[in-house]
């Protein structure tokens, strides 16, 4: 979807929500929109952004119910994680003692996969979204990830996940130190939506982040994200 402005059945194509749905969201203004020659129209960026934000701030029963895939499908409660996430692109003990300097390291982490087409253009891509909102959430972990999604940036999807040696006071709104860090490489609008809110609710409905801080290694904390998706989808 290149779009940089979408009409309201493409911005309901994009957050996988009834046309409806948006309808109610317009009327009640809760949603950013402009109103161009009579149409409502959405800029692709500031709904993708509302979106995330949307996501990062649910609570588990709403994020059980945002963006599945195929709502009303099998598919919804398929495992997202086994083919994205791999103990190679997982790291249990980053230096890390900065915001700039975690953000660095992740995408080193990430380019371990040889998927990453321009590291620096990712750095800038991620300093960029958490200058508009912190991704930290309660709990001491952080979803990274760009702020557009591009399908140039990425040869396919994954996650890279990492833990500091160090507490990291990254923006959580509980105002508490993160330790946690997904980084998120999706190559679609859709697809990070799905995923950001499967992994926020895995941080939120199982106890998928005190086992990730207690994992002695990669490979249990590769196992400790399955196992948690698992236990979430039942």
């Amino acid at each position: 979807m290149p779009y940089r402005t979408l009409t309201i059945e493409q911005a309901a194509q994009l957050l996988q929500l009834p046309v409806q749905e948006i309808e109610r969201l317009v009327k009640k203004q809760l949603i950013p929109f402009e109103r161009r020659a009579g149409r409502i129209v959405f800029r692709k960026a500031e709904l993708e952004d509302w979106a995330s934000q949307r996501i990062l701030s649910a609570d588990a029963d709403e994020l059980a119910q945002l963006h599945p895939p195929r709502r009303g499908t099998a598919a919804a409660r398929q495992p997202l994680l086994q083919d994205l996430l791999q103990p190679e692109w997982v790291e249990p003990a980053l230096p890390a003692r900065t915001r700039p300097s975690v953000i660095r390291e992740m995408v080193a982490v990430a380019t371990r996969t040889g998927w990453v087409h321009d590291p620096a253009e990712l750095v800038e891509s991620l300093e960029a979204r958490e200058k508009l909102c912190s991704t930290a959430v309660p709990g001491g972990v952080a979803f990274l990830h760009p702020r557009v999604q591009q399908p140039w940036r990425f040869e396919r999807a994954f996650i890279a996940l990492g833990r500091t040696l160090h507490p990291i006071h990254f923006g959580a709104p509980d105002q508490e130190p993160t330790r946690l860090f997904f980084l998120l490489c999706c190559l679609d609008d859709a697809s990070h939506l799905t995923l950001l809110a499967r992994l926020c609710l895995l941080a939120q409905r199982t106890a998928m982040i005190e086992t990730l801080l207690a994992a002695p290694d990669a490979a249990a904390m590769c196992e400790a994200v399955l196992s948690a998706e698992a236990e979430a989808l039942g």
